[in-house]
Formats: C-alpha cells, sequence, structure tokens
C-alpha cells in the first residue's frame, strides 16, 4: 500500500508576475516590429487573462515530490519526483530585475537531452528558501533510498548466499566418500 505524501510547503508567487508578463509582451511586440499594431489589443486583453492565470498558479513541495500547476486557457499540471532533480537554479534578467522577480529553474536527468529546464517557476516568493527547502528535502530522500536500497541489498545477498550454502551441503552429501 502506498502512503500519501503531505505537504512540506505550498510556495506563493509574487502579484509582480502579471506586471512582467505583461510587458515582457509588449517588449516582444516591439522587437518583431510587425506585431507593433497588435500592442494596444494587448495592454486591454492581457490583464483578463494575467489575472486568472495567477489565480491558478500553484505549487507544492511535497515529502516525495514537487507539483506545480498553472493555466487559465490551457492547463498545465507537472510533478517531479525528487530524486529526479539534479538542480535548481536562478534566472535574472533587467526586466525581472526591474519587477523583482526571478526564474526557478528545476532541471532533472532527462531535461539536459531536451536542451532546457524541465520545469520554469517565476516569481516565487522567497525563492532562494524555497530552493533550499527543495533541496534540502530531495537529499532526505535520496539520502533515504540509498540507504534503504544498500541494506535490502544487503540482505538479499545473505538470503542467497544462505541458499548456496544449503545446496552445497546437500549436494556434498549426496556425494560418496
Amino acid at each position: 500500500m502506498l502512503s500519501k505524501a503531505s505537504i512540506l510547503h505550498e510556495a506563493s508567487f509574487s502579484p509582480k508576475i502579471k506586471s512582467y508578463v505583461l510587458w515582457y509582451g509588449v517588449l516582444i511586440c516591439i522587437m518583431s516590429i510587425v506585431m507593433i499594431p497588435l500592442i494596444p489589443i494587448w495592454l486591454l486583453t492581457a490583464p483578463f487573462y494575467l489575472n486568472k492565470y495567477f489565480e491558478r498558479l500553484e505549487c507544492e513541495l511535497t515529502t516525495r515530490s514537487l507539483r506545480f500547476k498553472k493555466g487559465y486557457i490551457f492547463h498545465t499540471e507537472r510533478t517531479i519526483p525528487l530524486d529526479k532533480i539534479q538542480d535548481l537554479t536562478f534566472k535574472e534578467g533587467p526586466l525581472l530585475k526591474y519587477f523583482g522577480l526571478s526564474i526557478l529553474r528545476i532541471e532533472t536527468a532527462g531535461s539536459s537531452a531536451q536542451g532546457g529546464p524541465d520545469l520554469s517557476l517565476i516569481g516565487v516568493v522567497d525563492a532562494f528558501d524555497f530552493r533550499s527547502m527543495v533541496l534540502d528535502q530531495r537529499d532526505k530522500v535520496t539520502d533515504t533510498q540509498h540507504s534503504g536500497s544498500a541494506n535490502e541489498s544487503t540482505d538479499s545477498s545473505i538470503e542467497i548466499l544462505k541458499e548456496i550454502r544449503d545446496s552445497l551441503k546437500r549436494i556434498e552429501g549426496k556425494l560418496p566418500q
């Protein structure tokens, strides 16, 4: 029977994400030049979408995994087992710094083959503390797994050796003297 993982921490997100994404969209429109006429439409419609998007952001650190949910129109839910997390890095650019935000990038064993992070969290409040919590819990999980598997391996090896010993004794008993 599997035990349910309990929630250790629920990350909260800064409301500044809404302003960051709004102005990031404006910058993208300006840089693409062709989309400059769409800036007024973006500025009128984006706030509604960004409010709904922000309301649906969730990130939970449990005893065994990191779970992230987002999306208003397109819903995404990711669960990453802690023992698969290899690295958590921060990304900050001029626009992120202006809004007092950072991006926490979570990389797993398979993400390096894809060429990017497995998950990016923008605007986590107290991101450095959250990163520390995730890494500490990951270390607890991996230390428990390694010590548990070593004990199981030793126990199974002893059982196999006992079976071999017993088989050899039976064989020796049947050999002529």
